[in-house]
């Protein structure tokens, strides 16, 4: 009849009949803690129980993370995560999900192809739920280790114009105009695929991405550029609310079966939708914009973060070179 001590509050663990079973009392008074044991164990034994408590699984705590987490932007793309994972862990007791059954479904989520930065993502999730289920429901006494993929850091993969040209040729319509609505805006998946009629301005060549729809939690002012407001004109009276719409509904995601076909056609390997945003980004510094205008424009909330474009133009370092030429005179004979 024990009583063990897990994040400053107090758990029953009691075994009855053949079944163990597991209870956190709410409340990190021992005393209390053993009233709520003593009162629970009568309980059991005058039958005012007539089933032992069952176990919370993986169901129920997907259940409660989906509603706790209704305001994320990422929720669809959880939702993919969450739905391949429902084979592996579905009605499974969550005291039943182990490290080895998360390494094996971290195998079988290689084995279609994704890269390890997909795979972290899949993992990211079922910590967030464990983690919760164990510090704030209080759901499970312990949760398991699991290792994350290592993530090399790549070179930035970015299309050249008759590469982006040749993919766009290739894709539906309605992917079509989102991606290239991408590659002049640099406006990230999600801000693409939410886009409202409520923030564009067609007028004034300006759209606004709410804070609670920005990644770095910031309004971003996303300047319109002519190819920019022809994409969206073209949109006009499909839809109600959202910008981006096929066959009268939202579209929820581009990374999809058609984008991965139009890819093999246009011949482009080891290319993501995100890669649109990188190729934006490429492109402006190859063209002259400064990195601090292009950390505008694309809404980083740190600089360190453009100046992973930096190698692609020199020209922020040619007033710095140039300062040597004051001295010039030093070297007459040259």
């Amino acid at each position: 009849m024990a009583l063990t001590k897990k994040n400053g509050f107090w758990w029953i663990d009691i075994t009855f009949g053949d079944k163990r079973i597991r209870r956190s009392t709410r409340t990190k008074v021992k005393q209390q803690a053993q009233q709520f044991h003593d009162n629970f164990l009568q309980d059991l034994w005058s039958n005012k129980h007539t089933q032992l408590p069952q176990q919370k699984s993986w169901v129920d705590a997907v259940v409660r993370w989906l509603e706790e987490s209704a305001h994320k932007r990422s929720l669809v793309t959880d939702k993919f995560h969450l739905a391949f994972l429902d084979p592996y862990l579905g009605q499974k007791a969550l005291d039943e999900i182990n490290a080895e059954l998360i390494e094996f479904i971290a195998q079988e989520k290689e084995r279609t192809n994704v890269t390890p930065t997909t795979v972290n993502r899949m993992l990211e999730i079922i910590r967030a739920i464990l983690n919760k289920a164990h510090k704030e429901w209080q759901w499970i006494n312990t949760m398991p280790l699991f290792r994350m993929r290592k993530v090399e850091n790549k070179r930035i993969r970015w299309l050249s114009r008759g590469q982006a040209n040749k993919l766009l040729q290739e894709l539906p319509n309605h992917l079509k105009d989102m991606a290239a609505f991408t590659l002049a805006t640099g406006l990230r998946q999600s801000n693409v695929t939410q886009l409202q009629w409520s923030e564009v301005d067609l007028i004034r060549k300006h759209a606004l991405i709410h804070p609670d729809q920005s990644k770095t939690k910031k309004a971003i002012p996303v300047p319109l550029n002519s190819q920019a407001i022809a994409i969206i004109e073209k949109q006009v009276g499909l839809h109600p609310t959202f910008v981006f719409t096929y066959f009268g509904k939202p579209v929820t995601r581009c990374n999809n079966h058609a984008w991965q076909k139009a890819l093999i056609r246009a011949g482009i390997k080891d290319f993501r939708w995100h890669d649109l945003r990188h190729t934006w980004a490429s492109w402006h510094v190859q063209n002259g914009t400064s990195l601090q205008e292009l950390q505008q424009l694309g809404g980083w909330s740190e600089y360190e973060m453009v100046l992973r474009y930096a190698h692609l133009s020199s020209d922020h370092l040619k007033t710095a070179a140039e300062r040597i030429s004051k001295i010039s005179g030093t070297f007459s004979s040259l």
